[in-house]
């Protein structure tokens, strides 16, 4: 499989993943022009490169599936993507971008865990739809707003557990 780095990713990973954190960040009191720079970063190269890719993984892998099976293969995929160590990862980013370099600890991976966990049926279903409804084409889109809105309680997730 080649890989795929478009302008049209990017400029989404840089305008969808800076949004939802900013949200977040005026929700938590934590908003700083330096996260939201950093995260426009971060979801303009990081996230634009890897989440469509992996998408598109998904589908090479899981062509040959149909129904319920394929469905939920799809899902399942998406899922192991966006799991405790990515949601710590997201974290990670998070602190460094505040430079709270004494919050980098495995607090964050216990942290990306309960979150998870507390989050599986959503995600879940958010990703079954992106998966198995939206075109290829709209996926990291899609996705990315579906992880904006994701990223609001990731960085509440600090707070709450």
């Amino acid at each position: 499989m080649k890989f795929r780095y478009r302008a049209s990713d990017i400029l989404r990973g840089v305008l969808i993943y800076a949004i939802g954190d900013t949200i977040a960040s005026i929700i938590l009191s934590e908003f700083s022009p330096a996260r939201m720079l950093g995260m426009m970063f971060v979801g303009g190269t990081v996230y634009a490169f890897e989440i469509p890719n992996y998408f598109r993984w998904i589908d090479t892998n899981t062509a040959g599936m149909s129904g319920l099976r394929g469905s939920l293969s799809r899902a399942g995929l998406a899922i192991l993507y966006f799991n405790p160590l990515w949601i710590a990862r997201h974290l990670l980013f998070i602190q460094m971008l505040q430079g709270n370099w004494g919050s980098i600890n495995w607090t964050l991976l216990r942290l990306g865990l309960y979150s998870f966990a507390a989050n599986v049926p959503v995600a879940f279903t958010g990703n079954y739809v992106t998966q198995n409804r939206i075109p290829l084409r709209w996926r990291f889109l899609s996705s990315a707003v579906f992880s904006s809105l994701l990223a609001v309680y990731y960085a509440l997730s600090q707070a709450i557990f």
